[in-house]
């Protein structure tokens, strides 16, 4: 029987709009490209997320990547502002699971830095029970560390949760540790699945 509902945030509770916060500077696309893959599609961004490094120490290596670009990596990336979105479904959607009886909770890969800028697009995690920032623990997603650690500090048994990612490879990872898992398209989709387990809201 699922009792908590556990979500993924960016893409899932919120848009995650890198390319319209790079797009809304102005630079032409062929930097704007350039700038993505030295950055938001490079491996460093995982240790963004992490929260390992400085920003200091991930701006230079964000740079290192393509050290022309630096003047064009650091107005894209060198804050957060922006770059998250709340979806409108998301609060309500909270409170009607929450109504209906269920723990709700986050595990996100975030880095400190959205906490920081994207204050009143995250200002949802209040409606809910609890969760998980990836950068406070220093682990991200699909490590299986990171779900082991939201189920033992909110005391949750693993078969009775289920976990809502738009990564696969982030929902296997929670299927592994003995939840039951959900590939988020979009909430319709999801609901539809949850409904199949039984999950009212």
């Amino acid at each position: 029987m699922i009792k908590n509902i556990i979500f993924d945030i960016g893409n899932v509770l919120t848009a995650f709009q890198w390319n319209k916060k790079f797009q809304n500077t102005g630079y032409p696309q062929d930097i704007l490209k350039r700038v993505a893959q030295a950055t938001v599609l490079s491996d460093m961004w995982k240790e963004y997320d992490r929260g390992v490094l400085t920003e200091s120490e991930l701006m230079d290596a964000f740079i290192r990547h393509d050290p022309e670009m630096e003047p064009f990596i650091r107005g894209c990336v060198g804050n957060y502002l922006g770059m998250l979105q709340t979806y409108d479904y998301t609060t309500p959607w909270i409170r009607s699971l929450k109504k209906n009886g269920y723990g709700v909770y986050y595990l996100s890969n975030m880095p400190e830095i959205a906490e920081r800028d994207c204050t009143e697009a995250l200002d949802f995690v209040k409606e809910t029970d609890g969760g998980i920032m990836s950068w406070s623990v220093r682990m991200v997603k699909p490590d299986a560390a990171i779900y082991q650690l939201l189920l033992e500090r909110y005391g949750l048994k693993a078969e009775e949760c289920v976990f809502l990612d738009d990564s696969e490879k982030n929902v296997e990872a929670a299927r592994k540790v003995g939840m039951y898992g959900i590939v988020f398209c979009d909430k319709e989709q999801a609901c539809e699945e949850l409904r199949r387990l039984g999950v009212d809201g």
